[in-house]
């Protein structure tokens, strides 16, 4: 398989805390951020995700002081996430240490910034990160929600992909709902209907448990998988993640 898998811990980040709960709900303290990355890069991951869950929901702007402090602990691939609304808080994300940055609830609102970033900053910076959720009664239709998965709304998942495709998005983290924190899997189906809409690089999130669980989401399309409370709680380890990958036949780094 020519595809190199990349494995990305997820720093949800809280009142300067890292925080995981299940189903976006019940957040209960998992660490220092700062520490956990610097962690995680010595231990070989090959990017990480700092999401500020509370930015949007509380109407303020990512930690910038949280962001450059990570920054000059670790060498990898930095997105971050959070309360970006403008292409001001992404070029000070940038000067801040980010090397991407995920936009998700303002593309909704005001899909054109999107391409705003895009053409001014390139599309290799631009993750769209979409909380998605599956519509009642219903095995193969997501929808789109926002302020951190706490709002619903009607737009329909794969249309939205399409739309933001067009509009100049680099990359896709695809957050499921319905399996975060739940530690059964990653939602195989989700990820299979994304692969199939898009050509866009796909992070896959949610529901990870232990280390054979990478494999079927890398199966089902995801060029990245993301994980945050198995590895805070180091019940599973990077390296036993893409020792699993490898056994499967995938290529990691």
């Amino acid at each position: 398989m020519s595809v190199t898998i990349r494995v990305i811990p997820c720093l949800d980040v809280a009142e300067g805390r890292v925080v995981k709960g299940v189903n976006f709900q019940n957040l209960i303290d998992a660490g220092d951020p700062v520490e956990l990355a610097s962690l995680y890069y010595k231990e070989g991951a090959d990017e990480l995700t700092f999401l500020d869950v509370r930015a949007t929901l509380d109407n303020r702007r990512t930690m910038f002081e949280l962001v450059t402090k990570t920054a000059e602990r670790v060498f990898i691939p930095l997105t971050v996430g959070g309360g970006v609304r403008s292409v001001s808080d992404v070029s000070d994300l940038l000067m801040a240490g980010a090397d991407k940055i995920s936009v998700s609830s303002a593309a909704i609102s005001n899909p054109g910034l999107l391409s705003e970033i895009s053409d001014r900053f390139g599309n290799q910076i631009l993750v769209l990160s979409l909380d998605l959720k599956l519509r009642p009664n219903s095995s193969d239709s997501w929808m789109v929600t926002s302020h951190g998965g706490q709002k619903e709304t009607s737009i329909d998942a794969l249309e939205w992909i399409s739309q933001a495709e067009e509009l100049g998005v680099g990359e896709l983290l695809v957050n499921s709902i319905d399996k975060d924190g739940t530690r059964n899997g990653f939602d195989v189906p989700l990820i299979e209907a994304v692969r199939g809409a898009t050509n866009l690089p796909v992070i896959a999130s949610g529901g990870a448990g232990n280390a054979n669980h990478f494999p079927a989401a890398a199966e089902a399309g995801a060029d990245a998988l993301l994980a945050a409370s198995i590895f805070h709680n180091r019940s599973v380890t990077i390296a036993e993640t893409k020792s699993s990958l490898r056994e499967a036949g995938f290529s990691v780094r």
